[in-house]
């Protein structure tokens, strides 16, 4: 989160100055000598030239293969927003919203060239089976007292979706952005209360409200381990999301992106820049 808020607090003048480069019009006047704008720039350049001259390739080359929309970015702007409150606030009252959703725009282009190239095989899918013997792939909407878990048990009697109360009504900041989801897990990794409960669960089945150190959890089964082939085709999602948050895949990915779009770097200072990444071998 720092390097992101350093990135931020120079990038817009990284911008600017790059555009004057040769200008010799002062920033600061002093009696002890002025700072030029080329001086400016220059200092800028070498601190951080390398990131921001990144941040601003990728969106430009990615921009132009794939789209985004303003939902999609403000949506992760919450979520980031909700995820690192203090430092989140930090960053955009030095930058504003504009400059971080810029950087929230690139990380999810990235996200989307990997999503692109990135094939999930048989053995990918055999791998990740393996590891879920003894466990159970489980959601909850967590509550804060005994009368809110009775209110969301109540309107799920009555055939309301789970996922939709898990969003607007669970206190897990993760939870509520995807749906109560908690993945697959196995026991002990649980609080005792809770893991007690879900393991006597069947698939599709929801419990009553357990009470634990953290509030009151209402639990739905969602998956079960059954055998490899019945699996198959329900896992490939989630093995393809683990594949693309890995940072070599997404980096050969985006490497792959800027070589097909030509790039070329006519200042020899960053001349290797985007020279493609060599994933370490062991």
């Amino acid at each position: 989160m720092k390097k992101l808020a350093i990135i931020l607090t120079v990038a817009s003048l990284f911008i600017l100055s790059a555009c004057n480069k040769a200008d010799s019009e002062v920033v600061v006047e002093t009696t002890a000598g002025n700072i030029t704008k080329e001086e400016f720039y220059e200092a800028m350049k070498d601190r951080f030239g390398e990131d921001v001259l990144t941040l601003l390739v990728n969106e430009k080359v990615l921009s132009k293969k794939y789209t985004l929309s303003d939902e999609e970015i403000q949506t992760e702007f919450d979520n980031f927003k909700t995820q690192f409150p203090e430092q989140f606030a930090n960053v955009v009252e030095v930058q504003g919203e504009d400059v971080v959703k810029q950087m929230i725009k690139v990380d999810l282009l990235r996200m989307k060239v990997a999503e692109a190239e990135v094939e999930v095989t048989n053995e990918d899918l055999k791998s990740y089976y393996k590891t879920l013997d003894g466990k159970v792939h489980a959601s909850h909407i967590l509550v804060p007292d005994e009368t809110k878990a009775k209110e969301v048990a109540d309107k799920l009697a009555k055939g309301e979706n789970f996922e939709d109360l898990a969003n607007e009504y669970s206190i897990d900041p993760s939870a509520a952005q995807n749906s109560g989801d908690l993945g697959w897990f196995g026991k002990d990794e649980m609080v005792p209360e809770f893991d007690k409960v879900v393991f006597t669960l069947k698939e599709g089945e929801v419990s009553e409200p357990v009470k634990t150190k953290f509030g009151y959890h209402i639990i739905k089964v969602t998956e079960t381990v059954k055998p490899f082939n019945e699996m198959k085709e329900s896992l490939k999602e989630t093995v393809h999301k683990q594949k693309i948050q890995q940072p070599d895949i997404i980096q050969t990915a985006v490497d792959k992106a800027l070589k097909d779009a030509n790039v070329e770097v006519k200042d020899q200072e960053f001349k290797d820049l985007f020279k493609p990444h060599e994933t370490e071998k062991e």
